[in-house]
């Protein structure tokens, strides 16, 4: 192992890091740890003292071949790549924080969004390894996403771009947290499920579990979701024309009962010029895809 690095990302529940082999892209050691959000320790957030923890512990196990440190985290990034510049209502004290400042080590800690992080892990060792035009949508609690075009990841103006969960498909619904009337977060995401499916079923899982079992009213209320999710795909299909777009989340563990529907749903909505179409596959990388997305985001910045 020539160059080692280290991936952390920081979820509202854990956070989790990684030893990375940066040659083989694999995973060298793990941690996790909880990430007490809104606990305080000397008047500071406990999870900068957790990662700090973890940083320099990993730090002295690569030794000299550390080459890299990347970080992930809800919010959007700073431009400059050193800290999360706005997560509104999480992870209080994350905002402005300079990471490469607070660790105190000779490296770089490159920050990244971590939906965008999820996207990147893919393209490294995933679902979307060595393509250059992709689709990320983790389907979960809400609806997060990221875009790759042209080898290119995008962020916008201010990091925002990639937020694919508050995407319109009803121009007079309700708004969802980010004002957007009738977004697809709101649609399928696993924060509405109560009111979608009138208190009937409390998460997307006990949902899909009785669909599976031949349910009625559970398939009506889960062929409206996926309804709802094969025009959002459909749409952006026809507006950055990805070669692969890659469903993870909680959600997309339904496995069959999600993909076997939406590619029928796909069939009679997607345009498919010549008979091309766009693959659509579950992510492989899971629980610790922002790891990967957050080393190789600071392979990339170097």
């Amino acid at each position: 192992m020539d160059k080692i690095g280290i991936g952390v990302d920081i979820g509202g529940t854990e956070i989790k890091a990684a030893l990375f082999d940066l040659i083989s892209g694999k995973i060298v050691q793990q941690r996790m740890v909880p990430t007490e959000d809104g606990k305080l320790i000397d008047e500071s957030p406990a999870f900068v003292r957790s990662v700090k923890e973890i940083i320099h512990d990993l730090s002295t196990e690569a030794g000299d071949k550390l080459s890299n440190i990347g970080l992930s985290a809800p919010g959007l990034a700073q431009k400059n790549g050193r800290a999360i510049g706005y997560m509104p209502g999480r992870l209080e004290g994350i905002e402005g924080l300079d990471w490469t400042s607070l660790i105190d080590s000779d490296h770089v800690v490159h920050v990244i969004n971590d939906a965008q992080a999820a996207l990147m892990g893919e393209v490294w060792q995933g679902a979307a390894k060595c393509l250059g035009d992709v689709i990320m949508m983790t389907l979960g609690t809400g609806v997060g996403g990221a875009v790759m075009s042209d080898g290119k990841l995008l962020k916008g103006v201010i990091g925002r771009a990639g937020h694919l969960g508050h995407m319109s498909i009803s121009y007079d619904g309700p708004p969802d947290i980010c004002s957007t009337p009738g977004s697809i977060e709101d649609a399928i995401g696993n924060a509405t499920i109560l009111e979608r499916s009138e208190g009937r079923f409390e998460t997307t899982h006990g949902l899909i579990e009785a669909y599976a079992s031949g349910d009625k009213y559970a398939e009506e209320v889960w062929m409206k979701s996926l309804r709802a999710l094969a025009a959002t795909l459909v749409s952006l299909i026809n507006i950055l024309d990805p070669e692969r777009i890659v469903i993870g989340g909680g959600i997309a563990k339904a496995g069959r009962y999600l993909f076997d529907p939406l590619e029928e749903l796909m069939r009679s909505r997607e345009w498919r010029p010549d008979g091309h179409s766009v693959k659509i596959v579950p992510a492989k990388l899971g629980f610790w895809a922002g790891t990967y997305g957050a080393v190789y985001n600071s392979m990339l910045s170097v």
